[in-house]
């Protein structure tokens, strides 16, 4: 399976978002994923809280990103006085402009230590391009994807754990890379995932 990630030799730093830690759980295999990728993965002090909200849901992962923090898979990191600016500038306004907690100080921490952002969410995104063009955005499918995860995983591995996050976790899947998703899982199982389009899921059946 050719990889597909816009990540390059460049991103030494990743910092990402809740989403993207709970599509990483909703895999499987994070620990593996984390270990393959050539780059230091940090999460912001603020996404553990957002995880905690899913335990009176019955969901585990503010318990699996700990165990993800303790093993030295992921790093915890805080903003400092440079990213403080760009968090509250994110949380203050009208709501069609303003982003959650976990997202805001991602993108701001990014911005601060000069990261690239994980970040799934369109809206997100939206406002990045707007407000902060040059700021670097990839997404939790550029990290199955990257050619050492492909490497790692092998084909079967990756395949279960693209499906994994897609059922389990609803992962968002850019237009672009429908394609690859539906090569990699198949139609059977692509028309099981909620978070691919319906054109995308129906195709070839």
């Amino acid at each position: 399976m050719r990889p597909l990630s816009c990540l390059d030799d460049a991103s030494s730093l990743l910092i990402t978002d809740t989403s993207a830690v709970i599509n990483l759980n909703a895999s499987g295999k994070a620990a593996e994923i984390l270990h393959a990728l050539p780059y230091k993965i940090a999460i912001v002090d603020v996404v553990p809280a957002e995880l905690e909200v899913g335990r009176e849901r019955g969901r585990r992962d503010a318990e699996l990103a700990a165990v993800l923090v303790k093993s030295g898979y992921l790093h915890m990191a805080s903003l400092g006085e440079g990213g403080w600016p760009h968090y509250e500038a994110l949380v203050t306004g009208a709501a069609a402009e303003t982003l959650d907690d976990g997202e805001a100080a991602t993108i701001a921490y990014a911005l601060e230590e000069g990261a690239v952002a994980i970040i799934d969410e369109g809206k997100a995104t939206k406002i990045c391009a707007a407000r902060h063009p040059s700021l670097k955005i990839a997404s939790s499918l550029d990290l199955f994807g990257h050619p050492m995860v492909c490497e790692a995983l092998g084909q079967t591995n990756l395949a279960d754990a693209v499906f994994s996050a897609l059922r389990n976790a609803r992962m968002r899947v850019l237009a672009g890379h429908h394609d690859w998703v539906f090569d990699l899982i198949g139609a059977e199982r692509a028309a099981e995932c909620p978070s691919l389009p319906r054109l995308a899921r129906e195709r070839g059946i």
